[in-house]
């Protein structure tokens, strides 16, 4: 554990000792006050000489750097004309020359041409919202924006408005004409509004919300956040999982770290012009709400105490996430558009989501007089000031003692949708189930690798172990899951392959690049510094882990996981670790045949995967009809569709989960809501089909199959 400490520490010493010798930066060197320029003189440098797999700012970069800014900036193409692009077009090849002299033109004229086109846009929105929209005429809205071109005058860029706006308020129209309907069947006698009166409470409606995201968002935008965004861009031409983080980003990100998290209890993404959910914590309100799920796209934001809601279409993800977040106790309405193409309502009390909720937790499980344990990770979580205390690795071995003390015969540890965390907590997390040896293997740039192990002989858990995962599940989950696998110590249950994240990340704190600082907080950088490999010598980068035993998911026929991303680190191998697979083994292949015919009669699963295919026909749809008719029709047929899988969501597996003793203890001492939720716990536990699965791969794992024998040690 220290060595992989010590290890981390170095690297940062050194990028911090390069920077000092090679740069100098000082107030005295740098003499220029601009902030922005000694930000791109520290940013390329530590990107040039500290990532991992470098590439060169030439003009190539600069190509790729130019049409991903223009479209930072303009992703819906509803500001900027064909000319202003020809106009930026003559920067194309010499941002890199640019930056490289740290001249920021490139930057300031887009910026500047953007503030005009915003300023302009107010009149065209305002003038199309003061006329009626005809919603008999037959005509469509794209929403693939990455194949449409600019606007080529102001008539073309007016009419990509309207068609906008009418797409935005035909949501807000059938909104309220369902609220009449609704109305009249509750009271016969009550009045239905007219049609014209409905359309224009829509178009008003419309009108409110994006006056307010034009002065909450783009009139209080700061130059500097806009060149927070050109930064950020710069560096994930790199890769995806290099990134700007700006002074408040930062302070956001070292609050995400530690665990202490507010709000809804969602992790969200922007994605082209949307803002999507990318993760749910565990315990937080919209985990309990049952309703929110990963995928979902947020379209609008309403706060209780007021009548209309926000649309954070086009928002940035800051901007938008203050909308989203909001005192305890108060309610939020998002109006999200689910992965099936269905549009609805979902209200949700805000809470803080405390730092118990985000840890590893247990169940206790009956099944056939046999008991059963399942821990579930939402991260590799620690905190580095109190490591002793505070990990998942110590927390997952606490818990599996107190499983051992109920009589638990198998575990299932359930790392669905963990995004990862730390690199030292997992290789500790991997040792409570070997004798020692190596966990994962580490290699930097023109460096040997270094093989990190568990140098600790004792066992927590030396028993049958299942090993359930997804799609979402990234980095150290990875690393744990390949670990087992390679060792033959558990079997993995779960997606096709995992995420496919193979790199590991330092977070660099600008301000101590400088000796003297007096521009201000410059920020930090997340910088790819490493890739780690698994002990069989491959790779998990795009590849990710494949189960032994694959499951169809809501997540199957969706591109999601790093072969989704733009510019990924390829796959590679390297020489494979000495190791030793486990010395008693219980008979793997027989097990997972059985699994395989089980689950190939299985309704539910079938099911899940009809459901699966049908959501993904949803998502390559980019046409609207802007025809009521039409558009309901088709907002119909989707319902009438999607009920058809509403047995998903009712299975039940019989199954009863508990508390272990001492969290009974807990819960009887306990004055918050700990007890409402893990009984919810526990209920989804019982209507999981991948629970139940992996409680029928241990109960054969136990009863069936005679413990084997390996005494081989695998090297390349």
């Amino acid at each position: 554990m220290k060595n992989i400490m010590k290890r981390n520490y170095k690297v940062l010493s050194l990028l911090l000792l390069l920077a000092f010798a090679s740069c100098s930066f000082t107030s005295k060197k740098f003499s220029n006050p601009d902030k922005d320029k000694l930000l791109i003189q520290i940013i390329t440098f530590l990107i040039e000489q500290g990532h991992f797999d470098p590439i060169a700012i030439d003009d190539a970069f600069s190509v790729e750097l130019f049409s991903d800014f223009i479209e930072v900036m303009d992703p819906v193409k509803r500001y900027f004309y064909e000319s202003d692009y020809k106009d930026f077009e003559k920067y194309k090849l010499t941002i890199d020359d640019q930056l490289k002299v740290t001249d920021i033109t490139f930057f300031n004229v887009v910026y500047e041409r953007f503030m005009k086109r915003i300023e302009e846009s107010k009149s065209i929105y305002k003038d199309i919202l003061s006329k009626p929209f005809d919603y008999s005429i037959d005509e469509n809205f794209d929403t693939d924006y990455e194949n449409s071109g600019f606007s080529k005058n102001k008539r073309d860029m007016k009419e990509r408005w309207r068609k906008q706006l009418k797409f935005s308020t035909l949501s807000n129209y059938d909104d309220i004409l369902d609220e009449e309907n609704r109305a009249k069947e509750k009271d016969p006698l009550y009045l239905i509004k007219s049609n014209e009166q409905i359309e224009k409470e829509a178009r008003e409606a419309t009108l409110r919300s994006i006056n307010i995201y034009f002065e909450d968002y783009i009139d209080e935008e700061r130059r500097e956040d806009w060149f927070a965004a050109y930064v950020n861009t710069i560096v994930e031409e790199f890769d995806p999982h290099t990134y700007y983080l700006a002074p408040k980003g930062k302070d956001d990100f070292d609050t995400r770290m530690s665990g202490k998290l507010e709000g809804i209890g969602a992790r969200l993404q922007k994605r082209m012009d949307y803002i999507k959910i990318v993760g749910l914590i565990s315990g937080g309100p919209a985990w309990r709400c049952k309703e929110l799920e990963v995928e979902d796209i947020i379209l609008k934001v309403k706060q209780e105490d007021e009548e209309f809601a926000v649309d954070i279409v086009g928002m940035r993800i800051n901007d938008a996430i203050k909308y989203i977040k909001g005192p305890k106790g108060t309610e939020v309405t998002l109006t999200v558009k689910k992965v099936d193409g269905t549009v609805k309502d979902i209200t949700i009390t805000r809470d803080v989501v405390e730092v118990f909720d985000t840890y590893a937790k247990s169940s206790i499980v009956e099944k056939a007089d046999r008991k059963f344990g399942v821990i579930n990770l939402p991260a590799f979580y620690v905190d580095f000031n109190d490591y002793k205390n505070i990990n998942a690795a110590k927390d997952v071995k606490s818990e599996i003692e107190r499983l051992k003390d109920e009589g638990m015969e198998g575990l299932v540890l359930d790392l669905r949708n963990n995004g990862g965390g730390s690199l030292p907590t997992v290789v500790d997390m991997a040792g409570l189930f070997i004798k020692d040896g190596p966990i994962v293997q580490v290699r930097s740039t023109d460096e040997p690798k270094e093989v990190l192990k568990d140098r600790d002989k004792s066992i927590s858990w030396d028993g049958p172990l299942v090993i359930l995962v997804n799609e979402i599940s990234a980095s150290a989950s990875e690393i744990m899951a390949a670990a087992m696998q390679d060792y033959k110590r558990a079997i993995i249950i779960g997606s096709k392959q995992t995420y496919g994240k193979g790199t590991v990340q330092n977070v660099i704190d600008l301000n101590n690049m400088l000796r003297n600082n007096t521009s201000g907080d410059l920020g930090a950088l997340a910088l790819t510094r490493q890739k780690y490999y698994r002990i069989n010598g491959g790779s998990v980068q795009l590849e990710g882990v494949k189960s032994d035993i694959k499951v169809p998911g809501r997540f199957s026929f969706i591109d999601v996981g790093e072969k989704d991303k733009e510019n990924p680190l390829p796959y590679d191998e390297i020489d494979a670790a000495q190791y030793t697979p486990w010395e008693y083994y219980f008979d793997y292949d027989a097990t997972i045949e059985k699994s395989k015919q089980r689950m190939s009669s299985n309704e539910q699963l079938k099911l899940i995967e009809q459901n699966a295919k049908w959501v993904k026909s949803k998502i390559d749809e980019t046409v609207y009809s802007l025809n009521y008719k039409t558009y309901k029709a088709q907002i119909d047929a989707n319902e009438l569709e999607s009920k058809k899988y509403e047995a998903i969501s009712k299975y039940n597996t019989n199954l009863t989960f508990d508390s272990t003793s001492y969290e009974k203890q807990l819960i009887a001492q306990d004055t918050t809501d700990l007890e409402e939720k893990r009984k919810r716990w526990h209920e989804s536990l019982s209507k999981d089909v991948y629970i139940e699965e992996a409680l029928n791969v241990l109960e054969d794992l136990k009863t069936a199959y005679p413990i084997k024998k390996v005494a081989s040690t695998v090297q390349k």
